[in-house]
């Protein structure tokens, strides 16, 4: 029954996704021409929880696969030069600097049912975070973004781990957005469950996070913060 419900909200997320984030991120946009982006909340087709930055530094979650490492720091893996395209696939763009924390906008894609409801039993599924760059100036991007969870109980973090996928950087010109997914796992057990209550996104590169609202009051993940290969883990940028 699990498996059923949960292929069924793959199917109908595959195709409403890209409206989701398009959504999403014209919602980001209006909010941010008002002037008070963090006043924006949850609405069909409007962004779940504006983003905020953060002094403190993120974590950028474990790396590879989602089978966890011990890196930590700096909020992404987007490297510079030759390295990126050895190891993530990126390309140069010459003149134009990378997207910082102070000049992105996040916030959950939740339009058109891109913002999934878990099935009665728990299941894992996926949702979009969208990034925006809300500057006049186009920055570059690319890689794994440090997610962090915080819970409810006392702000115990859980650092994500990351994807084997491969990642190209990629320009953003003033207004545009981007997007990237995670996998989360969730759980009705009353045991071995972790309730987030913030997402904190570090984008790669960047020390600063932006904090919004886990979205989901009444749900649980399958707490695996110890786990090898979690099912909970981030997926890279664009």
């Amino acid at each position: 029954m699990r498996s059923n419900t949960t292929a069924r909200i793959a199917r109908r997320r595959s195709f409403r996704v890209a409206a989701a984030v398009l959504t999403a991120a014209a919602a980001l946009t209006l909010t941010a021409c008002n002037g008070d982006a963090k006043s924006a909340g949850p609405a069909d087709g409007a962004p779940a929880g504006s983003s905020s930055s953060s002094g403190s530094s993120g974590s950028s979650g474990s790396s590879g696969g989602a089978q966890g490492s011990d890196a930590k720091g700096k909020g992404g893996s987007e490297a510079g030069g030759e390295q990126a395209a050895a190891e993530g696939g990126g390309r140069a763009h010459a003149g134009v600097e990378r997207c910082r924390t102070e000049n992105l906008e996040a916030a959950f894609a939740t339009g058109e049912d891109a913002l999934p409801v878990p099935d009665e039993d728990g299941g894992s599924t996926t949702a979009s975070i969208v990034l925006i760059n809300k500057s006049t100036s186009s920055c570059r991007i690319g890689g794994f973004p440090g997610v962090d969870l915080t819970s409810i109980n006392g702000g115990e973090r859980w650092s994500l781990a990351r994807s084997s996928q491969k990642w190209s950087s990629l320009e953003l010109e003033g207004g545009q957005s981007t997007s990237f997914t995670l996998n989360l796992a969730f759980t009705k057990e009353e045991e071995g469950f972790y309730q987030p209550a913030w997402v904190e996104i570090t984008p790669p590169n960047e020390t600063k996070s932006l904090k919004i609202e886990w979205p989901w009051e009444n749900d649980s993940l399958v707490d695996q913060r110890g786990a090898t290969r979690p099912a909970t883990f981030v997926n890279p940028i664009g």
